[in-house]
């Protein structure tokens, strides 16, 4: 099996936003991490959110600007929130649930969800923070087609 083989065979596997995360989306507008989770998502999973809207992930990233939560998971937790809240957070704990799922498992995979920490172990000069995004793309897409049956 050669290397090119194996690395479309992770392409089958990955997620809609994964694939479109790691095929460089929003690099080229200079999204920011959490722009790029909000953003893309848009589109993998037809959120309909308009473009005023999609300018609330803003305010997220860079850790919300002082490199605390990570701006790809806080990305992510507005996404969960628009696909599986129906009126308001507590209607019960089904986004209680999947938003500590989103964090222990990004947590767990990527030793640690503050921004400064991450940066610190995976940003590079050549892919900034690509890896990260990456990684909150690719645990979204797992909780989100499991939780849509897909």
């Amino acid at each position: 099996m050669k290397i090119n083989d194996i690395i479309n065979m992770e392409d089958m596997k990955m997620g809609k936003l994964g694939l479109m995360i790691k095929e460089g989306f929003g690099k080229k507008e200079d999204y920011s991490c959490s722009e790029r989770i909000v953003y893309g998502a848009n589109i993998a999973y037809d959120l309909g959110l308009d473009k005023e809207s999609l300018k609330m992930a803003a305010g997220l990233s860079g850790g919300m600007y002082i490199e605390e939560v990570c701006g790809a998971i806080a990305g992510g937790i507005l996404v969960l929130s628009k696909l599986f809240v129906k009126d308001k957070a507590h209607e019960g704990d089904r986004i209680k649930n999947l938003v500590q799922e989103l964090i222990k498992t990004y947590n767990d995979e990527m030793k640690h969800y503050h921004c400064k920490e991450l940066k610190e172990m995976y940003r590079t000069p050549e892919r900034g923070c690509g890896d990260i995004i990456f990684k909150a793309a690719d645990i979204l897409d797992r909780i989100i087609e499991r939780e849509l049956g897909q």
